[in-house]
């Protein structure tokens, strides 16, 4: 409707106004004065009939002339009127690009880098843009190095931008993510972007609860394992618009968010997950219940020690438990408050999770886990439970 209405205003302005009435009503302001000084100096009218054919009083119209022939004077090249184009690229913005380019090359960031931190900060710009620019500038290629000889590259850190909700709007730029956005026609279709946005986690002004879990997840999905040793994930517009987001958040929003998340949060949440998981048909008969050990790298001395058979050292970790669908894959429980005195009841705490959430496809027969998952005394009561609820 709005387009109607603007072409049905053009069309009017058209058909009443001439070209001709165009140059007799133009209230342009350098018409105006055009006019007058047109009609004193070249048609040799009274100044003040020159002022009244453009509506200037008599002491506005000499100034005018005073100022005219000061021009003249001072810039006998400058048109008064009329100014002629400006031929070439402008100064400007794509100069900024350039300096930050060359300033980034200089401390040794490579082009994806540089081309991350471009886009994060507003700049519509593309690795071949890149690549020319510091060919350009006589630059020759970075050495090629592995992922852990980038990590032994000290690179000084860059002021990423804020991260605010994505404004919609067409724009270009590069992700060395976009792999990410395979797994949103999953979220989708099990309508777990809705579980999200109706769940008790955290969220604040900026950042919704959908954005802020979907920031952690964005981290999970790159593989990025130690996100506060390298910052340039946050500059990727890729993962941030995975969130919805226009880049991920600093470092220190992951740590505040972590610390506001409750594990009743983290239980609520899991039991809408098992509802969508059940009602879709995705879970079998049986679960896999299994210990997993969580290293923790900052203060530990309240962790306890468990042992990590992927590094075949007992460390201060968190014990971790996880439920697995064997058919489907999906990890359908888990909880990281586990501690040695309680480790043998993590098999209880299950079936209560499971049976809490009441569901017609529920049809739980077996539950597979080594003889050191709990003991006899808890075995025989996990197996009365199973057999109870058939």
């Amino acid at each position: 409707m709005r387009r109607v209405v603007s072409y049905i205003y053009i069309t009017l302005i058209v058909d009443i106004m001439t070209p001709e009435e165009y140059f007799d009503f133009s209230k342009s302001v350098n018409k105006k004065r055009y006019d007058a000084l047109h009609a004193f100096f070249v048609d040799k009218r009274m100044a003040a009939d020159a002022a009244a054919i453009s509506g200037y009083t008599l002491t506005s119209f000499y100034s005018l002339i005073r100022d005219f022939r000061k021009h003249l004077i001072e810039h006998p090249d400058d048109e008064f009127f009329f100014k002629p184009p400006v031929l070439g690229r402008k100064p400007g913005k794509h100069d900024d690009l350039k300096e930050m380019i060359i300033s980034l090359r200089k401390m040794n960031f490579s082009v994806e880098e540089i081309v991350g931190i471009a886009n994060s900060k507003s700049f519509q710009v593309s690795y071949g843009f890149v690549y020319r620019i510091l060919r350009e500038e006589g630059f020759a290629r970075l050495p090629r190095r592995d992922h852990t000889e980038k990590k032994q590259v000290e690179l000084p850190k860059i002021t990423a931008a804020e991260a605010v909700p994505l404004t919609w709007k067409a724009e270009k730029f590069q992700s060395s993510h976009t792999g990410l956005f395979a797994f949103l026609p999953i979220i989708i279709r099990y309508g777990i972007h809705r579980l999200i946005a109706r769940s008790a986690y955290p969220f604040t002004r900026n950042i919704s609860r959908l954005s802020s879990i979907l920031c952690f997840l964005a981290l999970k999905l790159s593989n990025i394992k130690r996100y506060s040793h390298d910052d340039l994930w946050c500059m990727d517009r890729g993962m941030g618009l995975f969130a919805g987001l226009n880049v991920l958040p600093k470092t220190a929003w992951f740590s505040s968010y972590s610390s506001r998340v409750e594990s009743s949060m983290n239980l609520s949440f899991l039991k809408e997950l098992h509802r969508e998981w059940s009602s879709q048909g995705l879970l079998s008969d049986t679960s896999n219940l299994d210990f997993t050990t969580i290293p923790y790298w900052g203060e530990s001395k309240h962790l306890e020690n468990n042992w990590s058979g992927k590094r075949g050292k007992a460390l201060e970790s968190m014990l971790a438990v996880l439920a697995q669908d064997p058919e489907s894959g999906i990890i359908d429980y888990g909880g990281c408050n586990v501690q040695h005195r309680n480790e043998s009841d993590v098999v209880l705490e299950y079936l209560d999770f499971y049976h809490t959430v009441p569901e017609k496809n529920q049809t739980l027969k077996y539950l597979v886990f080594d003889s050191k998952f709990t003991n006899s005394e808890l075995l025989t009561s996990s197996l009365n439970i199973i057999q109870l609820s058939k």
